[in-house]
């Protein structure tokens, strides 16, 4: 960087420091063809706004200020002091004084000082505000004015090349495809949390394998906190439907438990996971790391915050969330345990008011399973006039189908 040494000129007085500046873009070629002007603050009672002084200087190319003041001024000036020696070669004697260091900046603006008002009278209030920020303002205010003048032309920027590209894809795929496009990527969105689907399977039961839903490790380790419920007599299941201690679909189904023991087990250890399924999607965010408590295994506790939990940030710490998606992957996998449970067919709208869900999204997440929907009278916990929905897993499977909320908007379109 060049630096030079200039006396202050004008009505300043004596006394005044000398000027060392630096060039902050480069090394000037002649330096000492370059003249400065000098300008000081008019409030000299303040004592702050008193010293502070704006240095200009123009070559045949740029413009260049710089202050000492605000945010762009160096920290040496605060951190110790300089002086500047002039040596009389005649006398052989040297007077020295005071001096304080420029970052000369080149100014890209247009005149810092125009002659003409007439484009300062056309500002608008706002405008006006920000010049004299510019010029006289904080190094906060200066700071909030230089991200909103970003945020300006970040969002014009954005604005219009989403313009733009949205115009593009319209011109050449249409609105219609447009909006079959959109519902497909719904049924996609839903059908990224679904367990493998094997279409080409000869059996309902081998359209979703149990062992995708539980492993034979994590069916296994279901085998103690399962016994409970099947040695569960008449009034055990009364009083646990009267603490609500279980969903009404797995109460109702204790009530139907197989005689054969091999055969009651599975059934209980199948309805012990659905339970906990269903009560793990009531969470929002998990704070404990055992969140079903000490009678869930171990290895259930784990699969439960590694498949059906988002990895969150909070205050600096990650936390496990039961986010949307996270809720809807739950909702697949109780379905299909509803449908193993009960020979693929079930009813949806019991799991529906014990998932706490609208009914719209559950049979969503229905036909997305490819499960075929019908109507029924009556059903569980709930008045016989009142519709329910079943979903009946058969084959051969049907096509899949856009939501209904986006075939309503396709016809609006």
């Amino acid at each position: 960087m060049a630096a030079a040494t200039w006396r202050y000129r004008g009505d300043l007085e004596a006394e005044r420091p000398a000027a060392l500046v630096r060039f902050a873009n480069g090394r000037l070629r002649s330096p000492e063809s370059l003249r400065f002007t000098v300008y000081r603050s008019r409030d000299t009672a303040h004592p702050r706004k008193r010293h502070r002084r704006i240095l200009v200087s123009e070559t045949e190319r740029l413009c260049y200020v710089g202050h000492n003041f605000g945010s762009g001024v160096m920290r040496c000036n605060s951190l110790c002091r300089y002086f500047v020696g002039v040596l009389d070669k005649d006398s052989g004697q040297m007077e020295v004084y005071n001096a304080e260091m420029f970052n000369m900046q080149p100014l890209l603006s247009d005149n810092l000082i125009p002659d003409d008002t007439k484009d300062y009278q056309k500002k608008s209030y706002r405008e006006k505000v920000d010049l004299c920020i510019e010029a006289f303002g904080t190094s906060k205010q200066k700071r909030a004015l230089s991200s909103r003048h970003m945020n300006a032309v970040g969002n014009d920027i954005v604005s219009t090349a989403v313009t733009k590209a949205a115009a593009n894809i319209i011109d050449a795929k249409g609105v219609t495809a447009l909006m079959q496009d959109v519902a497909q990527d719904d049924v996609q969105t839903i059908s990224a949390f679904l367990p493998p689907c094997h279409e080409d399977a000869d059996r309902p039961e081998h359209v979703y394998k149990f062992e995708d839903i539980l492993s034979p490790t994590e069916y296994e380790a279901l085998r103690v906190p399962a016994a409970a419920l099947a040695s569960a007599t008449a009034e055990d299941i009364a009083k646990k439907a009267e603490e609500r201690s279980h969903c009404s679909f797995v109460l109702e189904e204790l009530k139907f438990l197989p005689a054969d023991e091999k055969s009651r087990d599975h059934k209980t250890r199948c309805l012990w996971f659905l339970d906990t399924l269903i009560k793990f999607s009531h969470l929002k965010v998990i704070k404990k790391k055992h969140p079903m408590g000490p009678e869930c295994p171990h290895i259930i506790s784990r699969k439960l915050m590694k498949n059906f939990t988002s990895l969150t940030y909070n205050n600096g710490s990650v936390q496990n969330l039961v986010s949307a998606s996270m809720k809807a992957k739950i909702t697949a996998y109780v379905i299909l345990l509803a449908l193993h449970i009960n020979n693929f067919q079930t009813d949806l709208t019991v799991l529906q008011n014990d998932m706490k869900l609208q009914e719209s999204r559950i049979l969503d997440i229905a036909k997305a399973l490819r499960l075929k929907i019908s109507k029924a009278k009556g059903g569980l916990g709930l008045e016989n006039d009142q519709n329910h929905k079943l979903g009946t897993l058969s084959l051969p499977l049907p096509m899949q189908k856009a939501p209904a909320g986006q075939r309503k908007r396709k016809k609006i379109n």
